[in-house]
């Protein structure tokens, strides 16, 4: 459901063609289109129907040329008007050729208007694989080459990465460095490139990378789940590139290749202790790079960005992306799950369920088929167990809510020396947990014998240094709490003949 629900998603709120969806998502054109046959045919219309919609609510709701004018005139078109003006969303050749008439009424029909722009393209040695409209695409990619730190205290150099975007239209461009490739620093980048153009693209083309993608694969790739949250936090979609094929995303090979000669090259000699100077540098030879005019169109990518790509942009989200790490899991026996080696508890009822973790650097949730089942506070305790009582079985929450000062409380309502008993039976104990049970017993057994009796069997062992429930149980079933320690003058008892049906007494032996 999480994959028809971004389908969806793709095809209602961002307008994305079958195909474009399909590549997004790992899937294939056809079941794109199988997917919006079964909403249509369900009534649903909307994202905000889809959202009220749980998982399995979802699933049972789903389970229904240009015209060309030949001719010729002697008028020529511009053809480097016509190439910065394909840059526009929705700009046509037809479009343009309209336009080219008016201006021209006897100038080329739209065969050899097209004809020539092909011959100027050819004679530039440009391969017109792909037509980048304003707004539509960021490209991004990591530098081959990187840049170093020194550590000021040994001399040591240390290489870091070196992350490029650029988008397509304008070609405008953002570089920065980053400790790694890891999932942090690459989702990092990418939401430090969104300031910085001040908007979003309606797509992110990326290399099929460990960070972006799981699953590497020509017709279906894998898009890892936190960089797929992220695109859909900001409205866009990723279109992982084919693997092996750089003319896919050609753009920021070319960005690439300008940031390492106009920026690379020129700190080669330079020295940088940390990353935030290093950065504060390439900010600079960036906006050298983005000012500089460019000879194939008169204009710098500056100037490009604000007259054709700012505008198409779609506005930032008002809060920025927080980072999140997403595991798969199955819930324990002891109705937790496991992450970065701590224990988070779970509602029992949900007890070897097939769960998905979202860790954030504050909180740990857990989600059932999208739906937020429990909440922690991230540990970083390694090995402990994040509980929530209302997660336990009633049985286990009662013993759990056990603790030595309310078994000690407890006691002491009946009597001190029975307080003293249980303090005692904690205290010889290798662990207090270890001595609960027989406290409980103790207390149970003035349920039975009722507490006066308990009280004075309590008395009777501390006096003869026993602490276990089994000598209390037994002073109780003897009557040995009747019977008094010692006369008020502190002479010892006479203990009383016992008269009981087994004992045959001297008078058995005198006959």
């Amino acid at each position: 459901m999480h994959k028809t629900r971004e389908i969806l998603r793709q095809k209602w709120l961002l307008g994305r063609t079958h195909r474009q969806t399909a590549r997004s998502n790992g899937t294939s054109p056809g079941a794109v289109g199988n997917v919006l046959a079964r909403a249509k045919a369900a009534g649903l219309t909307t994202g905000e129907q889809v959202t009220r919609l749980d998982d399995e609510a979802l699933e049972r709701a789903l389970y229904g040329t240009s015209v060309v004018v030949p001719g010729v005139a002697p008028a020529e078109p511009d053809c480097a008007w016509i190439h910065r003006e394909r840059h526009r969303p929705h700009v046509t050749l037809e479009l343009l050729h309209l336009e080219y008439l008016r201006q021209h009424p006897n100038g080329l029909r739209y065969t050899a208007f097209c004809n020539r722009y092909r011959a100027w393209l050819a004679r530039r040695g440009l391969v017109m694989r792909q037509v980048h409209v304003a707004g539509e695409k960021m490209v991004v990619d990591y530098a081959g080459k990187k840049p170093t730190l020194v550590d000021p205290a040994t001399g040591i150099a240390t290489e870091v990465e070196l992350f490029v975007a650029v988008l397509g239209a304008s070609s405008y461009t953002y570089a920065e460095a980053t400790r790694s490739q890891r999932g942090p620093d690459w989702i990092g980048s990418h939401c430090r490139a969104f300031a910085f153009f001040g908007g979003v693209p309606r797509a992110v083309v990326c290399d099929q990378l460990k960070s972006g993608v799981t699953r590497a694969c020509r017709h279906e790739p894998q898009v890892q789940r936190t960089y797929e949250e992220m695109a859909s936090h900001y409205g866009t979609t990723v279109l992982p590139a084919r693997p092996k094929h750089p003319r896919d995303k050609a753009k920021v090979e070319v960005a690439v290749q300008v940031v390492e000669r106009w920026i690379l090259a020129r700190i080669r000699n330079e020295v940088f202790h940390s990353l935030a100077a290093l950065n504060a540098r390439i900010a600079e030879l960036l906006v050298d790079i983005n000012s500089r005019v460019m000879k194939r169109y008169g204009e710098s990518r500056r100037e490009l960005f604000e007259k054709l790509e700012r505008p198409a942009l779609a506005a930032l989200p008002a809060d920025a992306f927080e980072f999140a790490e997403w595991k798969k899991a199955r819930v324990n026996i002891d109705y937790h799950v496991v992450f970065d080696d701590h224990f988070y508890s779970v509602p029992y009822v949900h007890v070897h369920e097939e769960v998905w973790i979202r860790a954030t650097a504050a909180t740990v949730e857990v989600l059932l088929r999208s739906r937020r089942i429990a909440s922690h506070p991230r540990s970083r305790a390694r090995g402990k167990h994040s509980t929530v009582r209302e997660h336990m079985p009633s049985a286990h929450r009662a013993h759990a809510e056990w603790t030595p000062s309310r078994l000690l409380a407890w006691a002491e309502k009946i009597g001190p020396a029975t307080r003293q008993l249980c303090a005692a039976i904690l205290a010889e104990r290798p662990h207090p947990e270890q001595g609960f049970r027989s406290c409980l017993g103790l207390l149970r057994l003035g349920k039975r014998y009722g507490q006066e009796r308990l009280e004075a069997a309590c008395v009777r062992a501390g006096h003869v240094r026993a602490r276990s429930y089994r000598h209390v149980e037994s002073i109780l079933k003897n009557g040995l709490d009747r019977v008094p320690l010692a006369h008020d003058d502190g002479a010892p008892v006479v203990p009383q003949p016992i008269d009981h049906e087994n004992i045959r007494g001297r008078d058995y032996y005198l006959n």
